[in-house]
This record gives structure tokens, C-alpha cells and sequence, in this order.
């Protein structure tokens, strides 16, 4: 009879997972890009999880996280400017279209630049975005 108060053995942990294929390696990469829609979650994700197991992968979703990351501060800073000229009674509603229009551009360039970014990858290619502050080195 075992013991049942006795611990149980050792379990070593789990590798990291293994090479992605040619083709996965692009797919991931792709979809890093085509994820820059939706912010900055998808290109995260990506980018932690497939880093270690593709250079592609690793090359484009660091590039994507990188965009993100300015886009999804530019989007906030404008938010926080937003609030923060709402009290001021009339100069305020004029600062705050004029951002409103900053913001739906910065929307807007996210997602041509996102879409490009992952069809050249998917095309086989690389895409480098432009004036992109890259925190990721």
C-alpha cells in the first residue's frame, strides 16, 4: 500500500514548445499585424507565446507590439487632453473636436498601416511601420 500523506514524485516542467513550420512561423506573424485592429492584446499575446519559437514570428510581432504600444498611447494621452479641456466651457468644446478628429486619425492610420503590415507579411515579406518608437528592442 502507498502512503497516502507521501508527496508526489518530481514532474519536471514542460519544454518550451517546439520550432513553428515555415508557414506558421508566417501565419503567426501575420496575424500579430492584422491584430494592431483591435489594439494591443493580439500582437501581446503573440509575441509572448510564439517569441522563442519562430524568427519571423519573432521579428513582426515585436514590430507590431512595438506600433501598438505608441498607438495605444497616443489614443490614451488624447483621451486624458479630451477630459481634461471638457471643463473649460467653450475653448474646451473646440479642443475637444479637434481632438476627437486626432483620434478617429490615429484610429484610422492603425488600421491601413495594420493591414498592410500583415499582408506584406503574409506575402512573404517583412514590414517595418513607419515613425514607430520601438520600446521592444
Amino acid at each position: 500500500m502507498s502512503d497516502p500523506n507521501a508527496t508526489p514524485p518530481y514532474q519536471p516542467q514542460s519544454a518550451a514548445g517546439a520550432p513553428l513550420s515555415a508557414a506558421d512561423d508566417k501565419l503567426w506573424a501575420s496575424l500579430a499585424h492584422f491584430g494592431n485592429i483591435i489594439l494591443l492584446i493580439p500582437a501581446l499575446i503573440i509575441y509572448l507565446v510564439f517569441k522563442d519559437r519562430g524568427a519571423l514570428v519573432n521579428q513582426e510581432s515585436k514590430e507590431a507590439l512595438n506600433w501598438t504600444i505608441n498607438v495605444t498611447g497616443a489614443i490614451i494621452v488624447i483621451n486624458i487632453l479630451s477630459t481634461i479641456f471638457g471643463f473649460i466651457p467653450f475653448v474646451g468644446a473646440i479642443l475637444g473636436l479637434l481632438l476627437t478628429l486626432v483620434w478617429v486619425a490615429v484610429l484610422i492610420v492603425n488600421l491601413v498601416f495594420a493591414i498592410i503590415g500583415g499582408v506584406r507579411v503574409n506575402g512573404g515579406g517583412t514590414y517595418r511601420y513607419p515613425f514607430n518608437y520601438r520600446w521592444i528592442k
